[in-house]
């Protein structure tokens, strides 16, 4: 879709120069590509590639810092190193991470990888090459055990010291795990990481039953998932009906209905009480049979290394606008960040969101003072249903449907005191972005 000088795609909301095709916001970070384009009369003519130079590196306001170091190797972490480079700042610049892997497409681990419909080396947003190019020194299977918040410096698990002159904790955020008797056995996981993947996919070609408790998002996407895998699949809920906290009562029967009819079974109003080696039994005493048990009951934001360094918490780390913390020089983005959005405090799990915010805190490291203004967004397939959804509502009080839910194609409007909160919509990515554009635009 146009909108001014950029082009934004309906599926997941990147954004490009019309001019120059450069990938303005996340979730794309390469350019595309333009073509010259004549106009005779009502006629237009696609000609030759356009040859467009790289985008200019813009100027650093003030000094720029020296060093600056990213705990964390996600969503954030990574958009914030590469927009660091792409802005042509040339400082140290060191990415610590506690994964074995390089930053991946988180996303797809639920989805299509998951499936087994995406290879692996799709998973990579960049491959190793890419960090020596532009001498990002990122550093794998790394633990941080302190911030030196007073002497400016990261200590980590191993005694060394990585100064900085700015910092960004991009630390994210870890499973839910219960304490459920048997759920330390090995055929018992969660899914955060690409190694937690694996080990979902190594364990489902071994299995021919599996038990997912959690019927968010993340659940919803690995009981698909598992199903495509052709394993019979339960999913066990307290809820009364799937992702009703965030999409209401009839989005949230409609997408029961098309898990049931891929054959996955609901246990919902539930939980699970204990694990056996094959088998789980339910609160009420039912007893499943299950190779595999997935773990899908939400995360938690990792802020032991901030709250340890001083920093302000509060269900995350608390940020200002431009995504500074309490301590200075020291940022905070994605899932750990709690930033003030559209009058009220946030923290928000999506993918985008994390992206996104990596790279504002990385131009306001650079001195840019932006305020991080994106509207919320993100999607989640279930089976060959697509949801996308824009905004932020924890409550509401009034539902609009427009379309026919059960058609599967529908725009879900919620609101709060006469105010559209948040968007979803199947099958009309159009009227996604077109609100999400009339959000950015409201004061």
């Amino acid at each position: 879709m146009l909108d001014g000088e950029t082009l934004r795609c309906p599926l997941h909301h990147a954004c490009f120069s019309l001019r120059t095709g450069e990938a303005l916001a996340a979730p794309a970070f390469d350019p595309v590509s333009c073509w010259r384009v004549e106009r005779d009369g009502e006629r237009y003519f696609v000609r030759e590639r356009a040859s467009v130079p790289p985008a200019a590196a813009q100027p650093i306001q003030g000094s720029p810092p020296a060093r600056i170091v990213i705990i964390g190797g996600g969503a954030a972490g990574f958009a914030a190193a590469e927009m660091l480079r792409r802005r042509g700042w040339q400082g140290q610049l060191s990415v610590l991470s506690a994964e074995a892997d390089p930053p991946c497409d988180r996303p797809n681990l639920s989805k299509d990888y998951l499936a087994g419909t995406a290879p692996e080396d799709w998973i990579p947003l960049r491959g190793m090459g890419f960090y020596a190019e532009r001498q990002i020194d990122l550093r794998l299977g790394t633990t941080v055990e302190r911030i030196d918040a007073a002497a400016h410096a990261v200590v980590t698990a191993d005694g060394s010291r990585h100064p900085y002159d700015k910092l960004l904790i991009a630390t994210g955020a870890e499973p839910v795990r219960l304490p459920i008797p048997g759920a330390g056995q090995p055929h018992v996981l969660v899914l955060r990481s690409l190694a937690d993947s694996r080990a979902l996919i190594a364990r489902a070609a071994k299995a021919k039953t599996a038990v997912v408790l959690g019927t968010g998002f993340i659940g919803l996407e690995v009981a698909a998932s598992l199903r495509s895998r052709g394993l019979a699949v339960h999913l066990v809920s307290l809820d009364e009906r799937p992702l009703e906290r965030v999409l209401g009562r009839q989005l949230g029967e409609f997408v029961r209905g098309v898990h049931e009819g891929h054959g996955e079974v609901f246990h919902m109003g539930n939980s699970i009480a204990s694990i056996g080696a094959d088998s789980v039994t339910l609160s009420d005493g039912t007893v499943i049979p299950a190779e595999l048990v997935v773990i899908g009951v939400g995360v938690r934001p990792r802020v032991q290394l901030a709250e340890a360094a001083g920093l302000a918490i509060d269900r995350g780390i608390v940020v200002d606008a431009q995504l500074r913390s309490s301590v200075p020089d020291i940022f905070a983005a994605g899932d750990v960040a709690r930033w003030p959005c559209r009058g009220e405090s946030a923290r928000i799990e999506h993918w985008v969101v994390a992206e996104r915010q990596g790279q504002i805190a990385a131009l306001n490291m650079l001195g840019a003072g932006l305020p991080y203004r994106d509207v919320p967004f993100f999607w989640s397939a279930h089976h060959e249903v697509s949801i996308r959804y824009v905004g932020h509502s924890l409550s509401w009080d009034h539902i609009e449907v427009e379309g026919d839910i059960n058609a599967g194609s529908c725009a879900v409007r919620y609101l709060k005191d006469g105010r559209t909160l948040a968007l979803a919509t199947i099958g009309r990515d159009r009227a996604a972005l077109e609100e999400a554009r009339r959000m950015a635009a409201a004061p």
